[in-house]
C-alpha cells in the first residue's frame, strides 16, 4: 500500500512548468518538459519522473551545461528523413519536436525518421513512442547516454544504458510500449535506490575487480569515476547471453551517433579535460511508421491486440497470478494514480521545496506541515 503523500497532477504540473519558465524555458516548451516528467510518474517509472526534476534538469541548467532556450536546427532534410542539431537545449523539447516531425513525414510518405545530435537528457523514451501510437503509427526511438555499461568480458563503463523503445497501437485501452534500458538496470534506478536509502541488488553492477557492488551511493560515485559499470541485459559474460544486451546497446549507440555525426562512448561523460562539467552532447533517433501504408490501422490494431490477448491468456507458471504484456502494468499504475496524483518521498519533497524557495514561487504542497 502506497504510504508516500500525493501531490495532485495539476499542482505538480503548474509547479514544474512555472519553475522551468523561471529558469528561462519558454512557457510552451516548459509545458512539454513538465508533461514528459509527469508521464513517467503516471506510468510508475519513477526513475525518470519528478524525482529527476531538480538533479537532472534544474541543476544542469544552473550549471550552464544545458540551455533553457532550445535552438532546433535542421541540418539536413529529405521528404522522409532529417538530421537535427539541438545545440544542448532541452532534450525533451528536442525529442518532442523530432518525433512530431517524423510523424508528419510518415503521414505523407509512410515512414519518417529524424536523427538528433547535441541534445540532452530527453526523459522517458516511451513518451515519444506513444506519440506515434496516438497518431495510429508504430514509434521507435533510442538514445545514447553517458557511459555506464561494460561490454561483454569487460569491466570498463563504455556504453550508455541506451534504451531501444518501440510503441505499437492496439485495439485495447493501452498501446504496447516496450521501454527499457539495454542494461539490467539504469542509472536512474540506482539514483532512486540511493534516495530511498536502499542497496542495489547484487548482480546489477560490477567493480573494476569484477565483484558485485551493492552500495547505491558508492555505485553512483564509482560510475562517474569509472570504477563501476552496469551489466548489460543478460548479465556479465556469455552464460546468460549478456552479449545480447551488449549488442543491442551498441546498435543504439551507432544509430544515435553515426547518422548525425554525433558524439559517442567516452565522449559523453559530461566531464571536460580539467574535470569540469561540460554539456553531454547526446544523440537520439526517432522513427514513425504509418500503419495505413500497409493494411490499415484497424487491421493492425486488431492483429496486435489478438497477439497480446493470446499471450496473456496462455498458461501461467505455478505460483504466479497472471501474465502481462508491455505497457499493461504502466496502464494499471495510471488507473491507480490518475485521481490521486504523484507520490513523493522525503528526498523529493525536500528538492521540490528547495526549488520553490530558490525561485521564489508561490506553490504550497500538501505534504508541508
Amino acid at each position: 500500500m502506497e504510504q508516500r503523500p500525493y501531490v495532485s497532477w495539476e499542482l505538480i504540473d503548474d509547479f514544474m512548468t512555472s519553475a522551468f519558465e523561471k529558469l528561462g524555458v519558454p512557457r510552451d516548451e516548459a509545458k512539454i518538459c513538465s508533461d514528459i516528467l509527469m508521464e513517467s510518474d503516471k506510468r510508475g517509472i519513477e526513475s525518470h519522473g519528478c524525482n529527476r526534476f531538480k538533479p537532472i534538469y534544474v541543476d544542469r541548467i544552473q550549471a550552464g551545461i544545458q540551455y533553457p532556450k532550445t535552438e532546433f536546427e535542421i541540418v539536413k532534410e529529405t521528404p522522409t528523413t532529417a538530421v537535427v542539431d539541438g545545440h544542448d537545449g532541452m532534450g525533451m523539447v528536442i525529442g518532442y519536436r523530432s518525433m512530431e516531425m517524423a510523424i508528419q513525414k510518415a503521414k505523407k510518405y509512410g515512414m519518417g525518421m529524424v536523427a538528433v545530435r547535441n541534445s540532452t537528457h530527453y526523459g522517458i523514451a516511451g513518451y515519444y513512442a506513444t506519440m506515434a501510437t496516438q497518431a495510429g503509427m508504430i514509434g521507435i526511438t533510442g538514445t545514447n547516454a553517458r557511459p555506464s555499461i561494460a561490454p561483454t568480458f569487460g569491466v570498463e563503463n563504455m556504453l550508455g544504458t541506451n534504451p531501444l523503445t518501440i510503441g505499437l497501437p492496439t485495439d485495447e485501452d493501452f498501446p504496447f510500449v516496450l521501454d527499457c534500458a539495454t542494461s539490467i538496470t539504469q542509472r536512474g534506478k540506482i539514483e532512486y535506490f540511493a534516495r530511498e536509502g536502499k542497496d542495489t541488488p547484487a548482480g546489477m553492477v560490477i567493480g573494476r575487480d569484477g565483484s558485485a557492488l551493492t552500495d547505491s551511493d558508492q555505485i553512483l560515485e564509482d560510475l562517474v569515476s569509472g570504477n563501476a559499470a552496469l551489466a548489460p541485459l543478460g548479465g556479465i559474460g556469455e552464460e546468460l547471453a549478456g552479449y545480447k544486451g551488449y549488442g543491442y546497446a551498441t546498435v543504439v549507440e551507432i544509430l544515435s551517433a553515426a547518422l548525425q555525426t554525433g558524439n559517442y562512448l567516452k565522449m559523453l561523460t559530461g566531464i571536460g579535460a580539467q574535470g569540469e562539467k561540460v554539456p553531454y552532447h547526446l544523440g537520439h533517433f526517432f522513427i514513425a511508421i504509418d500503419t495505413e501504408a500497409f493494411m490499415g490501422l484497424d487491421a493492425f490494431k486488431k492483429t496486435a491486440g489478438d497477439i497480446l490477448r493470446n499471450l496473456r491468456n496462455s498458461q501461467v507458471a505455478p505460483g504466479e497470478e497472471r501474465i502481462y504484456t508491455a505497457g499493461e502494468k504502466e496502464y494499471l499504475v495510471w488507473l491507480e494514480r490518475k485521481d490521486k496524483g504523484v507520490p513523493v518521498g522525503e528526498a523529493v519533497q525536500e528538492e521540490l521545496i528547495h526549488v520553490r524557495d530558490m525561485l521564489d514561487l508561490p506553490h504550497k504542497f500538501s505534504f508541508e506541515k
